[in-house]
């Protein structure tokens, strides 16, 4: 009988909503101090992941939490595009 595979599980920095990687958005800071959207979960630099509820995307783009959990400063250009790339994630949500 096999074994159910692995499913890695990652949290939400602004609610803890604990959920499959694959569920949640990567946000990552670069090493040239950007902060994007990691659409492929893939790119290099320190990552955070925020789940699709509304209220989780507008707390990220107006507090430090996620630069917190970035451990580095994300500047109101990148919380713009992050407000911007949330309301896309939003409308695109699974449920």
């Amino acid at each position: 009988m096999k074994q159910p595979r692995h499913v890695p599980v990652r949290t939400c920095v602004m609610c803890g909503t604990k959920s499959a990687k694959r569920e949640l958005v990567r946000v990552v800071l670069t090493a040239e101090g950007e902060c994007i959207v990691d659409e492929t979960g893939k790119r290099p630099g320190r990552g955070a992941y925020l789940c699709h509820r509304p209220d989780c995307w507008e707390r990220a783009a107006g507090t430090n939490r996620l630069a917190h959990a970035l451990r580095g400063e994300v500047s109101a250009s990148d919380r713009e595009q992050l407000a911007a790339a949330g309301a896309a994630f939003i409308g695109a949500s699974p449920g």
